[in-house]
Protein backbone atom coordinates (compact mmCIF):
# COMPACT_ATOMS: atom_id res chain seq x y z
CA UNK A 1 0.00 0.00 0.00
CA UNK A 2 0.97 3.38 -0.94
CA UNK A 3 -0.69 6.64 0.00
CA UNK A 4 0.41 9.60 -2.02
CA UNK A 5 0.07 13.79 -0.72
CA UNK A 6 0.71 16.50 -3.52
CA UNK A 7 1.85 20.21 -2.42
CA UNK A 8 3.05 22.35 -4.09
CA UNK A 9 0.54 24.26 -6.34
CA UNK A 10 -1.12 27.59 -6.59
CA UNK A 11 -1.05 30.54 -8.65
CA UNK A 12 1.21 31.81 -10.90
CA UNK A 13 1.55 34.06 -14.07
CA UNK A 14 2.89 32.84 -17.11
CA UNK A 15 6.35 32.68 -17.80
CA UNK A 16 6.47 31.93 -13.87
CA UNK A 17 7.43 28.72 -11.94
CA UNK A 18 6.38 25.76 -9.87
CA UNK A 19 7.92 23.04 -8.16
CA UNK A 20 5.31 20.20 -6.82
CA UNK A 21 6.02 17.47 -4.85
CA UNK A 22 4.68 14.47 -3.71
CA UNK A 23 5.25 12.94 -0.71
CA UNK A 24 4.43 9.16 0.06
CA UNK A 25 4.35 6.92 2.21
CA UNK A 26 5.25 2.75 2.93
CA UNK A 27 8.83 1.42 2.59
CA UNK A 28 7.71 -0.04 -0.77
CA UNK A 29 8.31 3.51 -2.64
CA UNK A 30 11.83 2.64 -4.45
CA UNK A 31 10.48 0.06 -6.22
CA UNK A 32 7.71 1.99 -7.69
CA UNK A 33 7.71 3.72 -11.00
CA UNK A 34 5.89 7.67 -10.71
CA UNK A 35 3.96 9.05 -13.01
CA UNK A 36 2.81 12.78 -13.05
CA UNK A 37 -0.55 13.66 -14.39
CA UNK A 38 -2.94 16.45 -15.29
CA UNK A 39 -6.48 16.96 -15.88
CA UNK A 40 -8.00 20.41 -16.71
CA UNK A 41 -11.96 21.52 -16.54
CA UNK A 42 -13.88 19.14 -18.33
CA UNK A 43 -11.11 17.06 -19.75
CA UNK A 44 -9.62 13.48 -19.48
CA UNK A 45 -6.64 13.30 -17.12
CA UNK A 46 -3.36 13.15 -19.59
CA UNK A 47 0.10 11.89 -18.95
CA UNK A 48 2.72 14.63 -18.17
CA UNK A 49 6.06 13.27 -17.08
CA UNK A 50 7.13 9.54 -15.76
CA UNK A 51 10.16 8.47 -13.74
CA UNK A 52 11.71 4.54 -13.17
CA UNK A 53 11.92 3.75 -9.88
CA UNK A 54 15.73 4.24 -9.69
CA UNK A 55 15.25 7.72 -11.66
CA UNK A 56 17.13 6.63 -14.40
CA UNK A 57 14.98 6.88 -17.11
CA UNK A 58 12.11 10.16 -17.86
CA UNK A 59 9.52 10.45 -20.10
CA UNK A 60 8.04 13.51 -20.60
CA UNK A 61 4.97 14.73 -23.32
CA UNK A 62 5.50 16.78 -25.63
CA UNK A 63 3.51 19.63 -24.47
CA UNK A 64 5.69 19.98 -21.67
CA UNK A 65 8.93 18.74 -23.03
CA UNK A 66 11.68 21.60 -21.89
CA UNK A 67 10.28 23.33 -19.27
CA UNK A 68 9.44 20.40 -17.20
CA UNK A 69 11.40 18.27 -14.68
CA UNK A 70 10.39 15.30 -13.10
CA UNK A 71 13.10 13.86 -10.64
CA UNK A 72 12.73 11.92 -7.20
CA UNK A 73 14.71 11.44 -4.45
CA UNK A 74 13.64 8.10 -2.78
CA UNK A 75 15.51 8.27 0.67
CA UNK A 76 12.77 11.01 1.25
CA UNK A 77 9.76 9.24 -0.36
CA UNK A 78 9.33 11.81 -2.34
CA UNK A 79 8.70 12.89 -6.53
CA UNK A 80 8.97 16.07 -7.98
CA UNK A 81 7.94 18.15 -11.36
CA UNK A 82 9.62 21.51 -11.63
CA UNK A 83 7.43 23.42 -14.02
CA UNK A 84 9.06 26.34 -15.78
CA UNK A 85 7.90 28.82 -18.52
CA UNK A 86 4.37 27.92 -16.84
CA UNK A 87 1.83 28.63 -19.65
CA UNK A 88 -1.90 29.14 -19.28
CA UNK A 89 -2.70 26.21 -20.68
CA UNK A 90 -0.93 24.15 -18.02
CA UNK A 91 -3.89 25.22 -15.80
CA UNK A 92 -5.11 21.96 -14.46
CA UNK A 93 -5.19 20.00 -11.52
CA UNK A 94 -2.05 17.56 -11.30
CA UNK A 95 -1.87 14.49 -9.73
CA UNK A 96 0.95 11.79 -8.84
CA UNK A 97 0.72 8.40 -8.92
CA UNK A 98 2.53 5.28 -8.45
CA UNK A 99 3.11 1.85 -10.67
CA UNK A 100 4.73 -1.44 -10.84
CA UNK A 101 4.97 -1.92 -14.63
CA UNK A 102 7.51 -0.25 -16.22
CA UNK A 103 8.34 -1.31 -19.91
CA UNK A 104 9.31 0.30 -22.94
CA UNK A 105 5.69 -0.20 -24.36
CA UNK A 106 4.68 3.56 -23.15
CA UNK A 107 2.86 2.13 -20.60
CA UNK A 108 3.32 4.78 -18.00
CA UNK A 109 1.60 7.41 -20.09
CA UNK A 110 -2.13 5.27 -19.23
CA UNK A 111 -3.90 6.45 -16.08
CA UNK A 112 -4.96 3.00 -15.96
CA UNK A 113 -1.60 1.03 -15.07
CA UNK A 114 -1.11 3.16 -12.21
CA UNK A 115 -2.03 1.85 -8.88
CA UNK A 116 -2.08 4.50 -6.78
CA UNK A 117 -2.85 7.89 -6.85
CA UNK A 118 -3.07 11.68 -4.42
CA UNK A 119 -5.60 13.56 -4.15
CA UNK A 120 -4.38 16.16 -6.79
CA UNK A 121 -3.03 19.82 -6.82
CA UNK A 122 -4.43 22.43 -8.39
CA UNK A 123 -2.17 24.81 -10.72
CA UNK A 124 -3.86 27.76 -11.93
CA UNK A 125 -1.60 30.03 -14.71
CA UNK A 126 -2.88 33.27 -15.34
CA UNK A 127 -1.78 35.41 -18.79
Amino acid sequence: QVQLVESGGGLVQAGGSLRLSCAASGRTFSSYAMGWFRQGPGKERVFVAAISWSGGTTYYADSVKGRFTISRDNAKNTVYLQMNSLKPEDTAVYYCAATLVWDGSGSYRTPANYDYWGQGTQVTVSS
